[in-house]
């Protein structure tokens, strides 16, 4: 953490307490205790830094355990997780869907915020092939976004994108004045769409065609199935992501 190699993308944004623990007891002994979502500014940090800087040896194994992670944290979202590691999952309410939809949606739509990357977006030109320049990004089509569903939305806990969708408004004609993510939670919903979209950002650049792409997230879609039961949609092919007409 106190690298310096590794301090503008650790400290970025961030003040200087961020990473400060929070005073827990365990019974009557003071223990040191972090906010859940801390860990998911360290591994942000380190698959950023993986893509900017030369990592030392050391720090690619620590960048590689931190993608496992995010990985882990895109299957079963943050709360699930420590649920899970609690015991706490063996205790919940019947009504799991809205108790999870009430911690991933918010009320209020919140303020816009750069949520997106634009290695996302880079990534996605890459491999279709396009040309990611100024007139070219104008020209994007639209279905990107249909893509964006499927790839990030979907993959949040079930009933969430169908909550996200009521809760945006539209416009006369039909269309979304908002973004989808302007209603997700600051602490929970938000975090576990950078997990997913990190996620993917990394099985794009590991990609050298859209294909193989398709490939690759199918993958990782069936070993979270295989080792969690999520209900997950599998076999997504190139041909559920056609060119915009």
């Amino acid at each position: 953490m106190n690298q310096k190699t590794l301090e503008p993308f650790i400290y970025k944004d961030k003040k200087v307490d961020h990473f400060s623990p929070i005073d827990c007891y365990k019974g009557n002994q003071k223990i040191n205790g972090f906010e859940a979502t801390i860990l998911i500014d360290i591994c942000d940090a380190f698959l950023e830094a993986r893509r900017t800087i030369e990592l030392s040896s050391r720090q690619q194994i620590i960048a590689d355990q931190c993608e496992v992670l995010v990985m882990g944290f895109a299957k079963l979202g943050l709360i699930a997780l420590i649920d899970e590691a609690t015991g706490y999952q063996y205790d919940r309410e019947k009504d799991e869907l809205q108790r999870l939809i009430n911690i991933y949606v918010v009320e209020e739509l919140r303020p816009w915020s750069h949520t997106f990357k634009d290695t996302y977006y880079k990534e996605i030109f890459r491999l279709r092939g396009w040309d990611f320049t100024v007139s070219g990004i104008k020209k994007r089509p639209g279905v990107v976004g249909t893509w964006t569903t499927k790839l990030i939305y979907d993959q949040l806990p079930k009933g969430v994108v169908d909550e996200l969708k009521k809760k945006t408004p539209k416009s006369e004609s039909g269309n979304y004045t908002a973004r989808l993510h302007q209603s997700l939670t600051s602490d929970i919903g938000e975090p576990h769409l950078k997990s997913q979209l990190d996620s993917v950002i990394t099985l794009m650049e590991a990609s050298d065609t859209w294909d193989e792409f398709i490939k690759n997230f199918n993958k990782v879609v069936a070993r979270r199935q295989g080792y969690h039961q999520l209900d997950l949609k599998l076999e997504l092919k190139p041909e559920d992501f056609p060119e915009d007409k």
